[in-house]
């Protein structure tokens, strides 16, 4: 066997039905379409969420929520993933330029530190935001912040 005589399995494909080629192929006339209407015609296309006339869906339902155009999202790092990064790297100084390297953040993303986990270390930390459990468990160990 070869690709120049391959061949579905029997029974796999069908001819397709050929619509409008006469009456005595029984598609002709309307050409499966009915009679009348938009969907009929040539050219239709039902937009997405027509209901036939009736008020869709996404018009009945009343708008809700807001987005505030001035949020500020941060990527949180807890003391915990601090710590370890600290013994892991033996760091007493971490910034944004240790936690991209760590691959907690991507050059773009603002860091806030967050207050989870032990801080068993003397580290000075540099981010742009801090929990205020964060801070004082920072100080508390020794170790410094700055905010940038």
């Amino acid at each position: 066997m070869d690709l120049s005589n391959l061949q579905p399995a029997v029974g796999a494909t069908k001819r397709s039905t050929r619509i409008g080629r006469g009456q005595g192929s029984g598609k002709g006339g309307t050409s499966t379409r009915g009679h009348k209407g938009a969907k009929s015609r040539s050219g239709y296309s039902r937009k997405i969420g027509f209901e036939g006339g009736q008020m869709p869906l996404q018009r009945r339902l009343p708008k809700f929520g807001f987005k505030n155009i001035n949020r500020v999202e941060y990527k949180a790092v807890n003391l915990g993933d601090l710590d370890a990064l600290a013994e892991a790297q033996n760091l007493t100084k971490i910034g944004l330029e240790e936690l991209r390297n760590a691959g907690f953040i991507n050059k773009k993303q603002l860091v806030k530190i967050l207050g989870n986990g032990a801080l068993n270390h003397k580290i000075d930390v540099e981010a742009n935001a801090f929990s205020a459990k964060a801070e004082q468990a920072i100080v508390a160990a020794g170790g410094s912040i700055n905010k940038l």
